[in-house]
């Protein structure tokens, strides 16, 4: 080789070094990882809105899960079988009144619920044209707006889930599921920690444990305050003369799934029918709503946040409104258990932080004699 080609000592060192195309280069895995974190939570979000509707149904599942093994659990009190069998009876209990509901309210109410609707409607008019001599310059509405409206007032990214079809399907997924986690939930919850860290495993576990008793209860002191408030409001509009009490009682015991605003909506339906009586039946139905209000919000509510968490009602009523929005009454019905679990494992943090920071924590020297 000539002299004129010959390379001289900085240049041998340059090809020496790596290239930025190398991937042993630290430089360039550290900027690898960089893009890798920013492309994967890119995906990440994107995936979360594609799939918001079949994640909804698989936490739906979960919370489902959570009731029959709650309801397994109680009854292994009572009853010293197995398992199995008890999770059975359990099962069949709640098929059976998930069925008979739906029998029901969709056989025998149907005269009941399409005269709600004409009083509903005609009492709403009523309320307009009052408002109307006032000024407010109001128009009188029809059955069908008051549906489209509070439809779309749910939120459009999950419009199937307005429909009967939609609902019902979304509804036997949800139970699918449940009973498929609620057979054997330890195999879930062992391979979720599979995947994760080793020494992270043993706080997974203590947030797992945490979570499920919070969402047992959270279930249990709702499914008592739908019973409470479904069946008192059945039996003291009996008494009053409150036509259709079945259908307000049923429909009040459901609505009581929704904090906040299933008791919004079933006290104006309740106190728009009795005023559709007369004006003595009118004021009856505002008592008895007021009464399964107090003994709902006085009795069964502090009684559930003292065995699960303590919710303020502003947090539970955003979290309905946000989820509402954006994923329509699937979201609307999820968001009082979602929050519960993300607090409880919160709270679970805090106190293995605390546990931790103790034991790293020297003790202190002992006073000098």
């Amino acid at each position: 080789m000539s002299d004129e080609h010959a390379l001289d000592a900085d240049e041998l060192e340059q090809l020496d070094q790596r290239g930025p195309a190398e991937l042993n280069d630290p430089f360039v895995r550290r900027e690898m990882k960089k893009a890798a974190v920013w492309i994967g939570m890119a995906v990440g979000v994107a995936a979360l809105v594609i799939l918001a509707e079949p994640l909804l149904l698989i936490f739906g599942g979960v919370v489902f899960a959570a009731i029959l093994d709650g309801g397994t659990r109680l009854l292994g009190r009572v009853l010293p079988i197995g398992r199995g069998w008890r999770l059975l009876i359990v099962s069949l209990v709640a098929l059976a009144f998930i069925a008979g509901t739906i029998w029901f309210a969709g056989f025998q109410l149907t005269a009941e619920f399409a005269r709600l609707r004409d009083i509903v409607t005609l009492q709403i008019n009523r309320l307009l044209a009052l408002g109307a001599t006032y000024g407010l310059g109001v128009e009188t509405v029809q059955p069908q707006q008051l549906f489209e409206q509070a439809m779309s007032s749910l939120g459009r990214l999950t419009s199937a889930v307005s429909s009967v079809l939609g609902g019902l399907t979304n509804l036997v997924m949800i139970v699918v599921i449940g009973l498929f986690i609620a057979v054997e939930p330890r195999i879930y919850e062992r391979g979720i920690a599979w995947m994760l860290p080793s020494d992270i495993r043993g706080r997974y576990f203590r947030t797992s444990d945490r979570v499920g008793k919070t969402l047992r209860h959270l279930m249990a002191g709702r499914l008592l305050g739908m019973a409470v408030e479904g069946v008192g409001t059945w039996l003291l509009l009996l008494m009053g003369g409150v036509p259709m009490a079945a259908l307000l009682g049923l429909l009040t015991g459901i609505l009581a799934f929704l904090p906040n605003i299933g008791a919004i909506v079933s006290g104006l339906l309740i106190i728009l029918i009795g005023f559709s009586v007369n004006f003595e039946t009118g004021l009856w139905a505002i008592a008895v709503y007021v009464i399964v209000q107090i003994v709902d919000g006085y009795l069964i509510v502090p009684y559930v946040a003292k065995k699960t968490v303590d919710l303020a009602p502003a947090l539970v009523l955003g979290a309905q409104v946000i989820f509402g929005a954006l994923f329509g009454i699937i979201g609307l019905a999820l968001a009082d258990p979602l929050v519960a679990m993300i607090k409880a494992a919160l709270d679970q943090k805090s106190v293995d932080d605390e546990a931790a920071a103790e034991a790293e924590t020297p003790p202190p020297r002992p006073a000098p004699a």
